[in-house]
């Protein structure tokens, strides 16, 4: 790694729309305001033009690099995020927002509705990705940025990097997307909906109106990230951390309580997760990528996204590894396939990773090459459609 990464840093806040202008999401429903946390990394060029977006998966949040005070406790892509890393922060200026729905200080279930004074909870409107696009570019326009140099992200963080792309192709230069879906395996959201109901069935959960007590649905949402968890790691990557290693050594008698280490693992998971997310914007972000599905979008224009910029058009990478069994290869490869045949630029790199879906978050040499390399070409300042 080319240095220590950046040091403290600090999360910031933005207000976007109000009651007069509020925004509408893919639903018809309005929101105002919007509140949006967000981290930037290095500087911004004078005409704006080096500014490369992080887009995160679904636990993620503002905290991508660097350290709020304690510096072993570092964001979650500190280890490819600073100077001299593949986002590189001497170079490039890099936004890195909480979505919209998250708990991070971004607006969601959870946050206040200004018009009962009480948490939204399941009365908050249904999310798209495109409502995910609508808010980050109103953070964008706030920042006084119109164009950028890349859009990245892991997962359903590749998910939004994509859908801004094809609706504004005019504004992203290139994207990398990273064990990102364009539609979700019936598998896939079956073991969200499993999730869903661990959450929803805790008696505590009270039809989402928990926030108001005292009491919250701890046991469901542990349960619901302990499955999601199993399906971020591969069999081999628990086979390497585990095994059949037990907590009272081979010899100890069988027991219903946790014993193997990988049920210690699973409960750890469980326990800290509680404390830094939310149930119900669990519930909502898995429920968005259930229904992403942009190229069965009919008014969807792939010749425009590969004209745009004045014939430049977007240039795209996606990213695998290959034992992640969640968003496999096939996934990465069915973008590509489809953003090729409407004649965009776009390639699939498979990289090998005992891993799994987690690999995206580790430093891996091979996989930070691909991103450093998918970045190194020249920011531009060329205005859209010129």
């Amino acid at each position: 790694m080319a240095s220590d990464g950046l040091g403290l840093v600090q999360t910031q806040r933005a207000v976007l729309f109000d009651e007069d202008s509020p925004l509408v999401m893919h639903s018809g429903a309005t929101l105002a305001p919007v509140t949006v946390a967000y981290e930037t990394y290095g500087e911004l060029d004078a005409d704006g033009s080096n500014a490369v977006f992080v887009c995160h998966a679904l636990s993620g949040d503002a905290h991508a690099a660097g350290h709020h005070g304690d510096p072993a406790r570092r964001g979650w892509w500190d280890n490819i995020i600073g100077p001299g890393r593949p986002l590189d922060t001497d170079r490039f200026f890099v936004i890195s927002p909480n979505i919209l729905g998250g708990c991070g200080g971004t607006s969601g279930p959870s946050s206040i509705d200004p018009r009962s004074g009480l948490p939204y909870g399941l009365r908050f409107p249904l999310i798209t990705v495109r409502d995910l696009v609508a808010v980050h570019r109103a953070l964008l326009a706030q920042l006084g940025i119109s164009r950028l140099h890349a859009a990245i992200g892991g997962s359903l963080g590749g998910m939004q990097s994509l859908q801004w792309a094809l609706d504004y192709p005019d504004e992203v230069a290139r994207v990398v997307m990273i064990c990102a879906s364009a539609r979700l395996t019936t598998q896939n959201i079956a073991l969200s909906a499993v999730a869903r109901a661990a959450i929803t069935e805790d008696p505590d959960f009270q039809g989402g109106d928990y926030l108001q007590g005292p009491r919250r649905p701890e046991r469901g949402l542990s349960l619901a990230r302990r499955i999601g968890h199993i399906t971020y790691l591969s069999e081999e990557s628990m086979r390497r951390k585990f095994g059949h290693a037990r907590r009272g050594g081979d010899g100890a008698p069988m027991t219903m309580s946790s014993d193997f280490e990988v049920e210690h693992y699973l409960d750890y998971q469980g326990e800290s997760f509680v404390k830094r997310f939310d149930a119900l914007s669990y519930l909502y972000l898995t429920r968005i990528m259930d229904y992403f599905d942009p190229f069965a979008d009919p008014d969807l224009d792939l010749a425009r996204v590969a004209k745009a910029r004045g014939g430049d058009g977007v240039d795209f990478l996606a990213i695998s590894f290959d034992t992640d069994w969640r968003f496999g290869s096939e996934h990465s490869r069915n973008i590509v396939a489809r953003l090729a045949a409407g004649g965009a630029r776009a390639r699939h790199e498979e990289v090998t990773s005992p891993w799994g879906h987690d690999s995206f978050l580790l430093e891996l040499e091979p996989y930070h090459q691909l991103v450093a390399d998918a970045l190194a070409g020249p920011v531009s300042a060329k205005p859209p459609g010129a």
